[in-house]
């Protein structure tokens, strides 16, 4: 599996959520403990959240599908039977 990466810019928002939650939830940790709690859980509880949103998005996917055929079979017409 591919590893999960930020950019430095998602991962400096990221951080910024952490402290301000750690802030105002818990008692108040540095930057430095903030990515390291973040790595943590990229590391540890991404891989579930990935493939939950995998199964999402292909339990979607499969509705779309069944309703399209529903569709296409709302289009067909009556087929007439010749006499041979």
């Amino acid at each position: 599996m591919k590893k999960i990466e930020f950019s430095k810019e998602e991962k400096a928002e990221i951080v910024s959520r952490i402290l301000a939650y750690f802030d105002r939830e818990l008692d108040p940790i540095g930057a430095l403990p903030a990515e390291f709690l973040l790595d943590f859980f990229v590391e540890e509880i991404g891989p579930y959240v990935y493939n939950r949103g995998l199964r999402d998005a292909q339990a979607a996917l499969l509705k779309r599908m069944e309703d399209m055929a529903e569709d296409i079979h709302l289009l067909e017409r009556e087929e007439k039977i010749l006499a041979p």
